[in-house]
């Protein structure tokens, strides 16, 4: 007998995009209800990673990779956010952005700068797609090339 709901297992690559996708709402969550590191870790480890909540399904994510780049955010904010400032545009200071925007480039610029092993384009693309899945306007365009010139300063090259 074969069980129709047989689950296939889900790709590496899919399960750090979801640890992507859930480090951002953390690092959202974090930034907007002064939750702390241990307790947000702690909550999306047990609650929402892979569990399902309110009718949806998060997908099952990479949890260190998740628990690294939160915590790697945190540790290194005081390194990331003048590295996101000089980026922006001359008349855009940091703390005008959406927090989720400025979730997004934290965690994306975190990845450029502590995860050589992951190819430049990979992690441009992941974030551009993280921020098209919030935002239909320019918030897109701006964390591609926030990232992008980022990238070519810290690695010395762009998204391919």
């Amino acid at each position: 007998m074969s069980d129709e709901k047989t689950e296939r297992p889900v790709k590496t690559a899919n399960q750090r995009g979801a640890a992507r996708l859930a480090a951002v709402q953390a690092l959202y969550q974090m930034d907007v209800g002064g939750t702390g590191v241990l307790e947000i870790v702690a909550e999306y480890e047990a609650h929402r990673l892979g569990q399902e909540i309110d009718g949806a399904t998060y997908l099952k994510a990479d949890a260190g990779w998740f628990r690294s780049i939160v915590s790697g955010v945190v540790r290194d904010q005081v390194r990331l956010d003048p590295l996101i400032a000089a980026a922006l545009q001359d008349d855009w200071a940091l703390s005008r952005l959406d927090s989720t925007v400025r979730a997004i480039l934290r965690a994306g610029v975190f990845e450029l700068l502590d995860r050589k092993d992951v190819p430049v384009a990979v992690i441009v693309t992941e974030y551009v797609e993280i921020a098209q899945a919030f935002f239909d306007d320019d918030e897109p365009k701006l964390v591609n090339a926030v990232l992008d010139r980022i990238a070519k300063q810290v690695r010395g090259e762009a998204k391919k």
